[in-house]
């Protein structure tokens, strides 16, 4: 079983306004991002909100997704990554890490990393445009427990240097994986593509 981690608990403070409820083609960019999710091979996905998820959980519900609340979701977002980690199944066998203001994720992107996974069969799988690494990695389970304690400060970029040797540095033809939304620019950018 191959699990999404929606990251979703931040608080959107250099946008100004709840990014991941900015629309992108007609509809909230975190259902963008969730429907892409839905279409690839992953077999479940878990969004990680924070306290104050209501507008979020109402945004894709009737979604068939889980809810696991980040209550520190004022730190950093290894938090949440952690918080995700302890509410996946004990069949779950790899985390796709998954960032909630990142649009540009495709489902054939996301298929191809459980592919690469599933030969594999271990492993960190991070995919790469062009040589430069993006978003989102797919983690097999037995990093997880160093992931829970380990890294502060660092995130998951500290876990692919401690194991550089075992990263899988899958090529794709998507830029989007390297690009987020932080600021109003970057949404002004971003949402030409979509009208």
């Amino acid at each position: 079983m191959i699990c999404a981690l929606l990251i979703a608990a931040g608080h959107s403070r250099r946008m100004g306004t709840h990014k991941l409820l900015l629309p992108l083609g007609g509809k909230p960019m975190i259902n963008l991002i969730v429907d892409e999710l839905l279409s690839s091979s992953v077999d479940q996905v878990l969004v990680v909100v924070g306290p104050d998820s209501a507008a979020v959980r109402r945004a894709l519900g009737g979604l068939p997704v889980h809810f696991v609340t980040n209550d520190e979701s004022d730190g950093e977002m290894l938090l949440s990554v952690r918080c995700g980690l302890r509410a996946l199944p004990p069949e779950a066998q790899a985390a796709l890490v998954v960032l909630g203001d990142q649009p540009g994720i495709k489902a054939e992107v996301v298929s191809r990393l459980i592919q690469t996974f599933r030969d594999a069969g271990h492993g960190i799988i991070v995919p790469a445009w062009k040589g430069k690494r993006g978003h989102p990695f797919l983690i097999a389970k037995p990093y997880w427990d160093e992931i829970l304690h380990s890294h502060s400060g660092q995130g998951l970029r500290g876990l692919l240097q401690v194991h550089a040797d075992c990263v899988c540095e899958l090529p794709v033809d998507s830029p989007g994986i390297l690009e987020d939304m932080d600021l109003p620019a970057d949404y002004h950018r971003i949402s030409v593509h979509y009208s």
